[in-house]
């Protein structure tokens, strides 16, 4: 596994070395193959990074956007990533709606859901049952609890392995979520972390020897590259 850490000095510098790094995987992808595909994160840290990519020049009709995991709710609900991330990035530029790839969230049934968006996925990659897609870039965040997408500590959700999408469970409330194996067949993951109250949870991720089902973010190995964008604060004890 290709594993690189870098502590950056704050969070501006943060977001800088993930665009940095997303523009270089979205130039070589689209060169490559002929498209590029991302999956985001939620949460407040990555909101600057999608800011920033919708001040680029980019051919936005050669990108196309998926979510790692998403919040049972509407997608106008506050707490939607998708409503974050479109008023960040995606309201702003001109990407053709037919590559947003939005997480379904209005069945009423969250495992309905989930098959739905795995059949999507299944025909957009033109997949057989069982295969997993090898996305260009999953962007990823990690809790206080080392959970990562709504892989949750000691949830069902980490049983998963022969699923794209799967229920996630966050203290009842149900939430879609990308599987870890999924995760783990992608070209690149870049974990963004930030600040002091992670130190904790990285400390048990990057041990040697420690549970990965209470620590999820330790069962992302990914066949491509593995990046740790820590800043700081969060990195602190990471530090040689």
């Amino acid at each position: 596994m290709n594993k690189k850490v870098e502590i950056l000095p704050d969070q501006p510098a943060l977001v800088a070395r993930a665009l940095e790094l997303i523009l270089s995987k979205l130039e070589t992808a689209i060169k490559e193959r002929g498209q590029f595909t991302i999956a985001l994160s939620g949460g407040s840290t990555p909101k600057p990074l999608y800011e920033a990519i919708a001040n680029q020049k980019l051919p936005w009709d050669k990108i196309h956007v998926f979510w790692g995991d998403e919040r049972y709710v509407p997608p106008d609900h506050p707490d939607s990533n998708e409503l974050m991330t479109r008023r960040a990035w995606l309201d702003r530029v001109a990407i053709p709606a037919a590559n947003i790839h939005a997480i379904p969230t209005l069945e009423g049934n969250p495992e309905a859901s989930a098959v739905k968006y795995e059949q999507h996925l299944q025909g957009f990659f033109h997949l057989t049952a069982g295969s997993f897609p090898a996305l260009d870039v999953i962007l990823l965040g990690m809790g206080d609890d080392a959970h990562t997408a709504s892989l949750f500590p000691h949830t069902e959700a980490l049983k998963v392995r022969d699923r794209l999408i799967t229920v996630g469970n966050k203290d009842g409330n149900p939430r879609i979520t990308f599987t870890y194996p999924f995760i783990n067949a992608a070209r690149s993951v870049i974990f963004l972390a930030a600040g002091a109250n992670k130190r904790p949870a990285l400390a048990q991720v990057f041990a040697s020897v420690a549970d990965d089902f209470a620590y999820p973010s330790r069962l992302i190995q990914p066949q491509g590259e593995l990046w740790w964008l820590l800043d700081t604060a969060a990195g602190l004890e990471l530090k040689p």
